[in-house]
């Protein structure tokens, strides 16, 4: 992720992300956003509080922002308002019969959440929509990665996120760590491939941030 400095950003800002979310969503998942504000830290429930280490209050600021829009998908969904308690892998405990992912970067946080009965798994990221560093950039992009017809601008950064996205996704199925040349981005075929073969979709935006979601249906 960025690192987390205090950038600030208006309900405007927020309300411009969350429509191309909508947009950008398939049938069937469910996708939010909240600017992260200074003490948004207090909106962890007290069991989440307990199981997000960080010490930092910046993070903790994401750590709220995040499972409070996260929290709200699961009541618009006529689901039970429970913690999403920190595992130690790091990846966020979802209710069961939910598939789910959050994210977040210096200035906003996301999640995304589905019934288990239509989609396996599901992965967000977000990061800026500025170029990525190009010693970054050089580690990411791998020879089976395929970026044809994105922005040259942003193509590394959204490959970035891209396999941020699928990592998410397949975490929690498999319980293996990957690398970046562990994953294979093909933006024409709207999908990512990991070395173990299980393949998952992709839908992506590149203003006004990059954000990626992965997904695998039943």
């Amino acid at each position: 992720m960025t690192g987390l400095n205090k950038p600030q950003h208006s309900t405007a800002d927020e309300r411009a992300l969350d429509d191309v979310l909508g947009v950008m969503r398939p049938s069937g998942i469910h996708v939010a956003c909240r600017a992260i504000r200074d003490g948004d830290q207090a909106l962890l429930l007290p069991e989440e509080a307990a199981s997000v280490t960080s010490k930092v209050d910046r993070m903790r600021d994401a750590s709220g922002a995040a499972r409070h829009v996260a929290r709200g998908l699961l009541r618009q969904a006529g689901l039970a308002d429970a913690p999403l308690l920190k595992a130690a892998s790091g990846a966020p405990v979802w209710p069961f019969g939910v598939v789910g992912s959050m994210a977040h970067d210096d200035a906003f946080a996301i999640a995304a959440m589905a019934s288990a009965a239509s989609f396996k798994s599901l992965g967000i990221d977000i990061e800026p929509s500025e170029p990525l560093a190009q010693d970054v950039a050089a580690i990411v992009k791998m020879p089976a990665d395929v970026v044809d017809g994105v922005e040259e601008r942003l193509a590394s950064r959204l490959l970035f996120v891209a396999k941020e996205a699928v990592y998410k996704a397949v975490f929690p199925r498999d319980q293996v760590i990957l690398g970046f040349e562990d994953v294979a981005i093909d933006f024409t075929r709207s999908e990512g491939r990991t070395r173990a073969g299980r393949r998952v979709r992709l839908v992506y935006s590149l203003t006004p941030r990059i954000v990626v979601l992965a997904f695998e249906p039943v």
